[in-house]
This record gives C-alpha cells, sequence and structure tokens, in this order.
C-alpha cells in the first residue's frame, strides 16, 4: 500500500481504518465522554487522607447540616449529594479504611445492620420496586472516594431511568436533600 492514493491524497490503512472505528461497522454504539478523561488520570481525585476526607469531615456536623440519617457506633448512613434517585444514601464507617477487608468484625457486622435499617426506612417512605446495594472499591471500580469505603443504597423504580437521563443526561430529583434527609431520618428504624 502506498503512502497516497491515485488522486494524490494521503492513503489510509486498514488499520487507521479500524482503529479510528470509521467506515468499520462493529456493532457498538459509543458514547465519547472526554471530561471523564480528568477523573482517570486522576486530576480530579479526592484527598486519600483522613484529614481532606469529606466522609471523615461529614460527621463532625450536625446531622441536618451534614445529611446525616442515622448513627451507630461505628458507623453512619448519610445521603448522597449526587444522587442517582431520590433518597440515593451511602453507610460509611467512622474509621477511614478503603478496603471492606480492612473493616474489623464489628463494622463489618453494623455496615450490614444499618443498611438493612436504610431498606426498611426507604421502603417505608418512598416504596421503592427494588435497590441497587453495592460497594466500589477502588478508583478503578467507580469509587469516586475510594480511600473511605462506603456502601451505596439506591432506591429504585421501574422506568427510573427514562428519556431525559438518556437524551439530555440529566436526571430529575423530585425533591431537595434536605426534605428526603428529614423523611428518612424520621422512618429510620430505632
Amino acid at each position: 500500500m502506498t503512502d497516497r492514493d491515485e488522486v494524490g491524497t494521503p492513503a489510509t490503512s486498514p488499520e487507521l481504518v479500524a482503529q479510528d472505528g470509521a467506515a468499520v461497522p462493529d456493532g457498538f454504539s459509543r458514547l465519547w465522554t472526554p471530561h471523564r478523561m480528568a477523573y482517570i488520570k486522576g486530576e480530579k481525585a479526592p484527598p486519600d487522607q483522613p484529614e481532606g476526607c469529606p466522609f471523615c469531615r461529614i460527621p463532625t456536623l450536625d446531622d441536618r447540616t451534614g445529611l446525616v440519617l442515622a448513627r451507630g457506633s461505628l458507623t453512619y448512613a448519610v445521603l448522597n449529594l449526587h444522587p442517582y434517585n431520590p433518597g440515593h444514601l451511602m453507610v460509611v464507617p467512622y474509621r477511614h479504611v478503603a478496603g471492606l477487608d480492612d473493616l474489623d468484625d464489628d463494622e463489618a457486622g453494623e455496615l450490614m445492620a444499618m443498611t438493612q435499617q436504610a431498606l426498611r426506612a426507604l421502603r417505608a417512605v418512598s416504596s421503592p420496586h427494588g435497590f441497587n446495594v453495592g460497594i466500589n472499591l477502588g478508583g478503578v471500580a467507580g469509587g469516586s472516594l475510594a480511600a473511605h469505603l462506603h456502601q451505596h443504597v439506591v432506591p429504585r423504580w421501574t422506568g427510573d431511568a427514562n428519556f431525559i437521563a438518556v437524551i439530555s443526561q440529566t436526571k430529575v430529583i423530585p425533591q431537595l436533600l434536605a426534605e428526603t434527609r428529614d423523611l428518612v431520618a424520621r422512618a429510620w428504624p430505632r
């Protein structure tokens, strides 16, 4: 293959076409998100140290200001500032650890017990059809604050990922976080 085609323009090698994805149908649609590269490169990575960690700071605030729903002796529950759905909360150990296997038995037990309480409170307040419950261990797994372990509890409803989220990259949250916090905190099992 030459560097130029018959009309003198640079020739495109099959490797470049395949790399570019141009004119090679492969069955994938692509959503380009160059803004995410800052996270991949670590440019917007949160501090790894407890003194800069929001999960270490939140328990020092009053419950309404910190959006704290409930406090245990080893863990607490807090609303997510950037919720995927209304009522999206996290259960967080007070101790600044990154790994699930870094928790001692008492912390692990209370993390699960508080997660169960969260499910009960959210069912009482908003009757979700289901839940996503999970932990992202490490930044590569999706943990935006990977240095401090936290378990997400996300209420789900049929159709909650509708056209506005897909087309407009917009999530509709029908209630202010402070209002959600008050409702869930009042319904928290004691």
